[in-house]
């Protein structure tokens, strides 16, 4: 009996070091171990640096706020001109990025990639594959599109997500983007949600059924600038990291 004590004794001081362990890193910071895979901040927790409006190319003077360490989208803050999507100052090719967000009741954001500001003038500026940020429970997305294709971690417009978790309004929750060469993933809260290949034959009819069937090489740049989305509903995001691979 004692041996049998003492062994739970020692789990349990384990997994309360542990626990300390991953407590002691605070919001928007990197730990040692994630320094030396690679890892980047996207977001600093106190200022803009590295992100810019997407058509503007300077951040948004109203709309977007930097509070209590989080990057906020909140239209109660938006003046005349303000808000509207932002985007990386860098561009990205292969990488792990990882967000976390927390959506207020009924809303609509996104997180978007392979974003090319520049082409056609500027007119593809917010154009790009959506990681769909959603409250599906009432927002009426859900509903829209084929199959669920514009609910939360799906690739927005284009695949539904499989099975996933989400923690629900008001609650963080975790989004992982991992991009290497043309295949994608999207995962929430630890679960692959979404699994894809960009330029082949399949991509090619998913578009050609989409809303960007018109928009002629949809998502097949190279490299591009991470994206989030202004849809006019309250979100917030933190922990914001990427990691090259």
């Amino acid at each position: 009996m004692k041996k049998v004590n003492f062994f739970a004794a020692i789990l349990i001081l384990a997994s309360a070091i542990s626990g300390n362990a991953q407590k002691s890193v605070p919001d928007n910071v990197l730990s040692k171990k994630e320094i030396k895979k690679g890892w980047k901040l996207l977001f600093d927790g106190k200022t803009s640096a590295g992100w810019m409006n997407a058509r503007t190319k300077t951040f948004p003077s109203s709309g977007w706020e930097i509070k209590d360490g989080m990057l906020t989208i909140n239209p109660a803050t938006k003046t005349k001109g303000g808000g509207g999507d932002i985007v990386t100052v860098g561009k990205f090719r292969n990488f792990e990025l990882s967000v976390d967000f927390r959506y207020a009741k009924g809303a609509n954001s996104g997180i978007k990639y392979f974003i090319d500001t520049e082409s056609d003038n500027g007119k593809r500026a917010s154009i790009g594959c959506e990681y769909q940020i959603l409250d599906d429970r009432i927002h009426p997305d859900a509903k829209a599109g084929v199959g669920g294709n514009r609910t939360l971690a799906g690739l927005y417009d284009l695949i539904a997500p499989r099975e996933k978790k989400d923690n629900g309004e008001d609650v963080w929750n975790n989004a992982k983007i991992v991009v290497n060469g043309n295949k994608v993933q999207h995962w929430l809260n630890g679960q692959l949600t979404v699994e894809y290949e960009r330029g082949n034959a399949a991509w090619k009819e998913l578009v050609a059924k989409s809303k960007f069937k018109d928009i002629q090489g949809f998502a097949e740049v190279e490299e591009g600038r991470i994206l989030l989305q202004d849809h006019g509903n309250l979100v917030s995001f933190k922990n914001i990291k990427i990691r090259e691979l």
